[in-house]
């Protein structure tokens, strides 16, 4: 009799463990973080961030192409980029608020990857009619920037307003990219290899960085295959 009770007391307990078992493996797998990125489309953003041209658009949104210029005076287009991960900005070299804390993030980014070919950065100026090549390549130099893995790009105002607007959506403001528009915005983002956006953080903040760090990491892992 106490053998029976023994072993049915012993079945309910090996039962009880399995089934505490399954729902902890269950519940990480739930709970684990993803090592899988978003695919950002316009219509799965904040609409402050969406250009009123692409509200409602449909099929995958994909970062346009641009002609601007470099810190070396050469011609830089999305086809320089290759099949490289991007991570963008929008900064000013006279910016005194936001953009000194978000170039010694994007340094922090830098030196994180600073030997891997696939990966760049691009700083693009909103003040192109101050900041010069000179003025970028020595902008550049102070901020110990690897040519290799950034770029700052300068050129035609209005097209650099509409990357931040329509192409990255890095911006809540409207504007048209004249003389009397402006745009100041903390976002770094992520584009992919497919030119897809991947992830916003706060370039001023470093636990957001942190983020954007691993996340590149997943990019990195995801383009293996």
């Amino acid at each position: 009799m106490d053998n029976g009770r023994n072993r049915s007391l012993g079945t309910r307990i090996a039962l009880f463990l399995l089934i505490l078992a399954a729902a902890v493996g269950i519940g990480y797998f739930l709970l684990k973080p993803s090592d899988t990125l978003p695919v950002y489309h316009p219509n799965q953003l904040d609409q402050r961030l969406v250009d009123p041209s692409l509200k409602g658009a449909k099929g995958e949104h994909h970062i346009r192409d641009f002609h601007l210029i470099d810190q070396f005076g050469g011609g830089f287009a999305l086809s320089d980029v290759g099949d490289r991960i991007i991570v963008a900005d929008f900064f000013f070299t006279t910016c005194a608020t936001i953009c000194p804390k978000m170039t010694v993030q994007m340094e922090r980014v830098q030196e994180a990857y600073k030997e891997e070919d696939r990966l760049i950065l691009l700083s693009h100026s909103v003040t192109p009619e101050m900041d010069s090549v000179p003025v970028l390549a020595a902008y550049a130099e102070l901020h110990r920037a690897d040519p290799r893995r950034w770029r700052f790009l300068t050129g035609d105002r209005k097209q650099i307003y509409a990357l931040a607007r329509t192409s990255y959506f890095a911006a809540m403001d409207e504007g048209d990219g004249g003389p009397d528009d402006f745009v100041h915005t903390e976002n770094f983002v992520l584009v992919d290899p497919q030119r897809r956006i991947r992830g916003f953080y706060d370039g001023t903040n470093a636990k957001d960085v942190d983020r954007l760090i691993g996340d590149i990491a997943k990019l990195l892992k995801e383009a293996e295959g």
